[in-house]
């Protein structure tokens, strides 16, 4: 038995292929570095549905936006 099914012997079908999914995900960004565009090539996806399964899956990081200084702040807005 998979290591999935034994960790959820009393979960839902869907519950377990969340799990699996998750795992082959995590798995794939492992083995690509991090990088979506390739994990998402060796698990035969597009970019988008890899993106939007992490989405769904809690997977994406949350990054701080960047805090502009003051003066950049300006001179980025054409000013």
């Amino acid at each position: 038995m998979s290591e999935v099914v034994m960790k959820h012997a009393n979960a839902n079908l869907k519950e377990m292929v969340k799990e699996f999914e998750r795992q082959l995900i995590e798995s794939a960004l492992a083995a690509a570095a991090g990088n979506q565009r390739r994990a998402a090539a060796s698990l035969g996806l597009l970019p988008t549905t890899l993106h939007e399964k992490m989405k769904r899956l809690g997977l994406l990081r949350r990054s701080t936006p960047a805090v502009m200084e003051p003066e950049t702040a300006g001179s980025a807005l054409g000013m």
